[in-house]
């Protein structure tokens, strides 16, 4: 494999809503900043989903977590398409967690468009550990909304404002 940019440096984006960050999200991050030089977390804005935490809760959280597992990240928010931040931010690897064949089917027709439109950038897929397969943001709000403890599917050192938010409703909307 040839190393983009810096043959010294290979930075990987991690990019996702994380809203909010669960245990699954930690799992690749951990693990990515292990195989990377550097690894940034991106929070991407989605017009067309309603967000629970706003765009700096999930990057303060991100960043609590990784202080919390002792794990070096670079936290930020983007928007527009991901290639084209990859290639600003001088970055030659995407990184994506895939729970399942259902990620694996809607992951792997947006890592053949990325291929495409930047050839540069590789897109590494990883597989959740097993306890944390079927953590989603999505469940984790279900439960959350109706009251369940999250202990175990989101990290301890954010587990109570979660649930606090979660049970208070989404503020914003």
């Amino acid at each position: 494999m040839t190393r983009p940019y810096n043959a010294a440096t290979v930075r990987a984006l991690y990019p996702g809503s994380f809203d909010p960050v669960t245990n699954g999200h930690l799992d690749v991050i951990v693990r990515g900043a292990a195989l990377f030089d550097e690894l940034v977390v991106a929070v991407g804005t989605n017009a067309s989903k309603q967000a629970w935490f706003t765009v700096e809760e999930r990057l303060e959280q991100l960043r609590a977590v990784a202080v919390a597992a002792s794990v070096r990240i670079t936290a930020v928010a983007f928007s527009g398409l991901l290639v084209e931040f990859a290639r600003a931010q001088r970055i030659g690897c995407l990184l994506r967690g895939v729970r399942g064949a259902r990620d694996l089917d809607y992951e792997l027709p947006m890592a053949q468009l990325n291929r495409k439109l930047a050839p540069e950038i590789d897109t590494l897929f990883l597989v959740p550990v097993p306890e944390h397969a079927h953590v989603s943001a999505h469940l984790v709000r279900d439960a959350g909304r109706h009251g369940a403890e999250l202990r175990g599917l989101v990290p301890e050192c954010i587990r109570a404002t979660v649930e606090q938010r979660l049970r208070e409703g989404n503020p914003r909307g």
